[in-house]
């Protein structure tokens, strides 16, 4: 059990993101002992990482330090999003963090929570779901982790902006989001276990009430709108960092 008041952020896509997001976030890291007695950090939060055996991205580096001091006074635990899912045994082993690439469950109190990105369920293109396909691919991390780290980092350069859906058309990210609500419904009717279904990823805070007490929440992006939530056994809440 990680506690009863879960603080969630995702989508800070650190590397890729202004150097004032990414301050505010290590202090807002810092912060969040005041805020709840856990956290959870629901994938993409660099825009890109990969632990080689012993090199990490030199971008997420103060961040990577940043949550390891923060796991020493209360459970962290991280997932992986399309940007940054090849976690590898970094996140356990080296900072104390329980890390799951695809998706993960705990209990908060006495609710069961669920948490994924949710890359590959609501995009509307076609080269976004074989991109999906692709980064979860055991095969593509094995090759890229035969590349030299230098040149790895720079065809990931290269290609950031097509690792998912990235438009900010406001209609297809409204159809996103009405995909995700229906996805996370169909997921909680089906698995009657799920207290709380968590996703992130189109970057649209959200959240509802499935059925009485059970809930589905999409905390919204950090990158930008400095969003983040609060989940504890009986309430979801939205909330900005301002």
């Amino acid at each position: 059990m990680l506690g009863r008041q879960l603080v969630v952020v995702s989508d800070s896509h650190i590397g890729a993101a202004s150097r004032e997001d990414d301050e505010a976030l290590i202090a807002f890291f810092e912060r969040v002992p005041t805020l709840g007695d856990s956290l959870l950090v629901n994938g993409d939060l660099f825009d890109f990482w990969f632990s080689y055996r012993r090199v990490i991205p030199r971008a997420g580096f103060v961040a990577a330090a940043a949550l390891a001091m923060l796991a020493r006074k209360l459970p962290v635990v991280l997932t992986g999003g399309n940007h940054d899912r090849w976690g590898g045994t970094f996140w356990p082993t080296d900072a104390g963090i329980r890390f799951a690439p695809h998706e993960i469950a705990f209990d908060l109190g006495e609710t069961r929570v669920v948490a994924l990105h949710g890359d590959g369920v609501a995009e509307e293109h076609r080269s976004a779901r074989v991109l999906h396909r692709v980064t979860r691919h055991p095969a593509t991390a094995t090759l890229f982790g035969w590349l030299h780290p230098d040149l790895g980092f720079w065809l990931v350069d290269k290609m950031s902006r097509r690792l998912a859906d990235s438009t900010r058309d406001g209609a297809v990210l409204d159809r996103a989001q009405v995909r995700q609500r229906r996805w996370a419904a169909n997921r909680m009717a089906a698995d009657p276990s799920i207290g709380t279904l968590i996703m992130s990823h189109t970057h649209r805070a959200d959240t509802l009430e499935v059925e009485p007490g059970r809930r589905y929440l999409n905390p919204g992006a950090w990158i930008g709108a400095r969003q983040y939530a609060v989940v504890t056994p009986t309430q979801v809440s939205l909330a900005a960092d301002r």
